[in-house]
């Protein structure tokens, strides 16, 4: 039962850092094996130069590859800054979910290779306004973009998407009373995952 959380707030000082938190002790007190990706922390280059261009790895970039190929279940942490993912997170797939890492295009032929088929994932993101509004309003191109174009793409099957919303005007008790939550929701998805992982094979 190994899961990777994967911060995509650049400050640690950040509630997102302290759900990241929260969920790593839910998961902990199941025995999970447990790992974490503070972007902010890394070293790389966010700019990719696209496929045409390879660019070397930073030795941060390949140890991020190395732990996702680890891991049985993804934990994506981030912040919705204008409707879509902060520019970290972005740049942070944009240079590992890579040709021959994540996904392979067949060669002449419009499909593709799933090199991550068999893990599962969970999107946590904070917004200062409602989810109703930005899935009526906006369309949730961040969580679409994640969910659907980089983990779905790459054969990486999302368990569900959670939506922490009003942040800007809410209280410390409403506060510490979505962080118990969360703490919960990484117990809970820890079992879910170690009962997948028990089964000969994952359906994706």
């Amino acid at each position: 039962m190994k899961i990777l959380l994967i911060l995509g707030h650049p400050n640690q000082q950040s509630f997102c850092n302290a759900i990241l938190e929260q969920y790593a002790q839910g998961v902990q007190s199941n025995q999970a094996e447990v790992k974490i990706l503070r972007l902010g922390n890394l070293q790389f280059n966010p700019i990719s130069q696209g496929y045409g261009q390879p660019m070397v790895l930073e030795p941060d970039l390949i140890q991020a590859q190395q732990q996702i190929a680890w891991a049985d279940h993804l934990v994506f942490v981030y912040p919705t800054w204008w409707g879509n993912t902060p520019a970290i997170l972005q740049g942070f797939i944009d240079r590992t979910f890579l040709p021959g890492f994540a996904f392979q295009y067949k060669q002449d032929s419009i499909w593709w290779d799933r090199l991550l088929t068999g893990k599962t994932a969970r999107i946590i993101t904070t917004m200062d306004g409602t989810s109703w509004w930005h899935y009526l309003m906006h369309f949730a191109p961040g969580i679409n973009s994640l969910k659907r174009s980089v983990l779905h793409f790459c054969g990486v099957k999302t368990v569900k998407t959670t939506i922490i919303e009003s942040v800007r005007s809410s209280s410390l008790e409403q506060r510490q009373k979505w962080l118990e939550q969360i703490k919960n929701l990484g117990s809970r998805d820890s079992q879910s995952v170690q009962r997948r992982t028990d089964q000969p094979s994952i359906r994706t």
